[in-house]
């Protein structure tokens, strides 16, 4: 008899036909973080302490949708806006604006719990990844950092050993690079984000998930958590 398949409830869709699987079968998970792990796109909040949100946030929303072609050169764009930020105005969003998304830590626990290794890839900065590294016990981190003269932001990111700026394709190559460090397969990683720039690390795992995701993102993902939390893909992973 061929097993049956799960379920897909309100709010959760499968795009594939999932056959069951156990949480333990896979050995990574990686995480976008900006509107995945946490609530907020960090550099549209910290664009807000100098009055730029708006024109910031419509960048970030475009790149989000796929409509801008290079990811790079938009991030640039919006780092600009950022000069003249505090690092006091960064740390007031995190504490006054950013919150873990629902079911993230409940997530997050049960992936340790069963021996995965937990990786967070942004198009963010270190700032805010570090943070929620050590507020989730995160094993792995890829983001981006930006440039301080003093205590505040000049505009511009920094280069890293890896490369300039953590794109599509960086979340993608920090995907596989984990998974051969781990000496395990691609397909036993999963991958979640919300994001264009996700679908690259996305397309390379085991299991894709797009939580609360843009449309082109939703309809590529395996599973699709439209309603509810992060942890409502373990509706669908045995444990």
């Amino acid at each position: 008899m061929t097993p049956a398949l799960p379920k897909a409830t309100p709010g959760l869709v499968l795009n594939v036909a999932l056959r069951p699987r156990k949480l333990s079968d896979f050995k990574l998970v990686a995480f976008d973080m900006d509107s995945t792990l946490i609530n907020i796109e960090c550099v549209d909040e910290i664009a807000d302490a100098v009055g730029k949100k708006a024109e910031v946030a419509a960048i970030t929303e475009a790149a989000m949708r796929g409509e801008i072609a290079d990811y790079k050169e938009s991030l640039r764009r919006r780092v600009a806006l950022l000069k003249g930020v505090s690092v006091a105005d960064m740390q007031r969003v995190y504490d006054e604006r950013l919150r873990l998304n629902p079911g993230a830590a409940e997530l997050v626990q049960a992936c340790k719990a069963v021996g995965m290794k937990v990786l967070l890839v942004s198009g963010g900065f270190t700032f805010f990844t570090d943070r929620i590294r050590d507020r989730l016990g995160i094993d792995l981190t890829r983001s981006n950092v930006l440039e301080l003269e003093g205590e505040v932001l000049t505009g511009r990111m920094v280069d890293q050993p890896w490369g300039d700026i953590c794109d599509g394709e960086e979340k993608k190559r920090m995907l596989l690079q984990t998974c051969s460090q781990l000496s395990i397969l691609p397909a036993q990683a999963i991958a979640v984000g919300d994001g264009a720039n996700d679908l690259p690390m996305m397309g390379q795992a085991g299991l894709s998930v797009a939580y609360h995701a843009k449309p082109a993102v939703r309809a590529q993902a395996m599973v699709a958590i439209n309603e509810g939390g992060l942890d409502r893909l373990l509706e669908v992973l045995e444990r």
